[in-house]
């Protein structure tokens, strides 16, 4: 296997791993809304928040693995 079929496969776990990590954000979210309805706005804000930062880190872990 070479150099591109590696980064090509880290990239991809990369990728997996934020889609896992923004659907259990969604998860928790909407759970949360469902126990406290009044919360919904600051839930919402954090949710989104939360989710670019996992965009972010996901963003650089396939830039690392396509540098390498």
């Amino acid at each position: 296997m070479t150099i591109t079929g590696i980064a090509a496969i880290g990239a991809g776990i990369a990728v997996i791993g934020a889609g896992m990590g923004i659907g259990k954000i969604g998860e928790s979210a909407m759970n949360a809304m469902a126990r406290q309805p009044e919360i919904q706005g600051k839930l919402q804000t954090s949710a989104l928040i939360l989710a670019a930062f996992v965009e972010a880190v996901a963003l650089f872990g396939v830039v690392a693995s396509l540098i390498v």
